[in-house]
């Protein structure tokens, strides 16, 4: 996997190795858009830290911590936030990997930045407010979840898949 300048300046190893150089996956061009973020975080084992959502849109699934940009927030204190508030995690925010768009109800489109992290602090996740639950998932753990749609391929796509 490559790794970008920016990814080596930062001088963490972990954002380091998980530094690639992202795509766009999915999409429309119609409606409004609303500007969303996700975190790909993974430990010292590979595995990807995955959340049970508690809300619409994809109540149920699983996907990885994240969520809407709120008014006067940037992308990188957006995804600290979201990481939070939904397992409990400090993390440090490293490069954009890459985005999505998906759809959401009344035909506005979900604009997702997703965006390699690392952990601030090593400590356990705990499901915070849109979470039921959270967890880290391996390669096989993560394909036998019931996922939101277009998260394996995403992952896949940019290198980003647990060990």
């Amino acid at each position: 996997m490559p790794v970008s300048g920016a990814a080596r300046a930062s001088g963490h190893p972990r954002l380091a190795a998980m530094a690639f150089a992202g795509g766009s996956t999915g999409g429309s061009t119609g409606g409004p858009r609303v500007p969303c973020v996700g975190a790909l975080v993974h430990d010292d084992d590979g595995r990807l830290l995955v959340v049970r959502r508690r809300h619409e849109p994809g109540a149920g699934l699983w996907s990885v911590p994240g969520g809407r940009v709120e008014a006067g927030e940037d992308d990188l204190a957006a995804v600290r936030r979201e990481v939070l508030e939904e397992t409990g995690l400090h993390v440090m925010v490293g490069l954009l990997v890459g985005t999505v768009v998906r759809p959401g109800p009344g035909g506005v489109l979900y604009d997702i930045r997703d965006y390699a992290c690392a952990l601030a602090v090593t400590t356990s996740p705990v499901a915070g407010d849109d979470a039921t639950e959270v967890r880290w998932a391996d390669r096989a753990g993560l394909k036998a979840l019931d996922l939101v749609d277009g998260l394996w391929d995403a992952l896949h796509e940019w290198g980003m898949l647990p060990r």
